[in-house]
């Protein structure tokens, strides 16, 4: 009976010991990591205020490969979803919610220093109140480092075994960071570093259209202006006439087609838009289809020296090329265009900075989640305004493009469709070409910088 007594006394101050140990301890946990990258605090900004690229960099996959993903909410800043599951124990099921972004997005630019993002955490993680906090935190001589700490927070109350949770916060939560913030890296390093700040992009939905068009190659050593002022011209003339044959009539301004842009070369094709997806060929009638992606060799070719292979078969018209678009003549092919949603920017000033509007726009959809092959589906601009110049060849009025950028659905994320607007159309900014300092339209020498070649360093130091 003594030993009975004792052992319930010892129970007893074991209960007590553990309260008393309980109640002293934290009613809260916290715990960070940090990460500076070379990258501008806008892009890093843009990457987490969202969940389109979060299946890229989350520990999660990493734990189990298998785990599922679903968007919710709204497509970027507050009210943005995730939820994932998952048969791991490790993994489980949980759901991140972008509470704020501090300041908003359009208030990002080399002026501000720091920002906030804010993920709420509803997961299998004891607590309550449990949420990250990312702090941005611009760094460098240029302004063009940024310092990444993330944080977990969480409240245990009084919940004793909630406070015991405490003693493990550097195991799940801390790891969740560590490894997170490590893959972050390698997808901002994939980012390249070329300011979108002044771009005000739209998702637009471009009708199918039926075009004529010409494939066709510059040399880039006379300079990208001067062999555009040439072929693009050529092309049209070509356009124009097998219009004239065909009985349709061209509908709209020029479009160019990137097939690609190499070092020395420059591919592309000049299309034109017409009143009629069923044409008369040779007495036989055909409707058009869209262009047929290239096949893995053509685009491993795509960086040939010449527009179109030399042992290319002999096509007649009325014949469908490689791509799945109809011969018309030796150079003009015929197909159904755009029809599928994209990312359109605006550029007013010379051919110079359509090129360079349009890294701008894939840097942009690289942070904000949105995919793109070009490959498969080409780049394109619309001159919708030409350039105008007076008797002495000097530019009066600069010419206008539209610069396009097809998407594609997220593959592997439920929910992961496009978007219908950017953030930039939700908030109801205009569009408009960029402008240089005195409000006036660029010109090539104040086109947008190339996007860096270099790859972005990054470096990291635990607290």
């Amino acid at each position: 009976m003594t030993r009975v007594l004792e052992f319930i006394v010892a129970l007893i101050i074991v209960a007590v010991v553990g309260v008393v140990v309980g109640i002293i301890m934290p009613g809260s946990g916290h715990v960070e990591r940090s990460l500076i990258v070379s990258k501008d605090l806008r892009q890093v900004y843009d990457v987490l205020a969202n969940f389109r690229t979060f299946p890229d960099y989350a520990v999660l996959r990493a734990y189990d490969p298998k785990t599922q993903y679903t968007l919710s909410g709204n497509a970027y800043g507050a009210g943005s979803e995730i939820s994932w599951s998952s048969q791991d124990d490790k993994v489980g099921d949980g759901k991140l919610t972008i509470a704020s972004t501090q300041p908003e997005f359009d208030k990002i630019d080399p002026t501000v220093n720091n920002a906030e993002i804010i993920w709420n955490v509803d997961n299998a993680w004891r607590g309550s109140d449990k949420h990250f906090t990312l702090d941005l935190l611009r760094q460098g001589n240029t302004g063009k480092l940024t310092k990444i700490t993330w944080s977990y927070d969480v409240s245990y109350g009084f919940n004793l075994m909630d406070r015991y949770s405490n003693l493990y916060i550097h195991g799940q939560p801390d790891a969740f960071i560590q490894y997170s913030l490590n893959d972050l890296q390698n997808v901002l390093a994939s980012v390249p570093n070329v300011d979108y700040s002044d771009l005000i992009p739209y998702i637009e939905q471009p009708k199918a259209t039926p075009v004529l068009l010409v494939s066709t190659q510059i040399s880039l050593k006379g300079g990208l202006i001067e062999g555009m002022a040439d072929a693009i011209p050529a092309a049209v003339n070509q356009i124009q006439a097998a219009a004239k044959k065909l009985g349709v009539n061209i509908t709209g301004p020029r479009i160019v087609y990137t097939t690609n842009f190499g070092d020395q070369n420059y591919t592309f094709d000049v299309a034109m838009p017409i009143d009629n997806a069923n044409l008369n060929v040779n007495g036989q009638s055909y409707q058009l289809t869209p262009e047929v992606p290239p096949s893995l060799a053509d685009q491993a070719a795509a960086a040939s020296t010449s527009a179109t292979p030399a042992n290319a078969p002999a096509l007649n018209p009325g014949d469908k090329d490689r791509n799945g678009r109809l011969v018309i003549d030796n150079n003009v092919r015929a197909m159904l265009a755009f029809g599928q949603p994209a990312l359109m920017a605006k550029w007013n000033g010379t051919i110079v900075g359509v090129k360079n509007t349009r890294e701008e726009l894939e840097a942009y959809a690289q942070t904000h989640g949105l995919k793109f092959n070009d490959f498969t589906n080409r780049s394109y601009d619309i001159e919708v305004q030409p350039e105008v110049k007076d008797n002495s060849g000097n530019i009066t009025t600069y010419a206008q493009y539209e610069v396009y950028l097809p998407l594609t659905d997220l593959q592997d994320v439920t929910g992961g469709a496009i978007p219908q607007q950017t953030p930039e159309q939700q908030a109801g900014i205009k569009q408009q070409g960029i402008l240089n300092a005195n409000g006036q339209p660029a010109s090539s020498g104040t086109a947008p910088a190339p996007a860096s070649s270099a790859p972005a360093a990054a470096s990291t130091a635990g607290q």
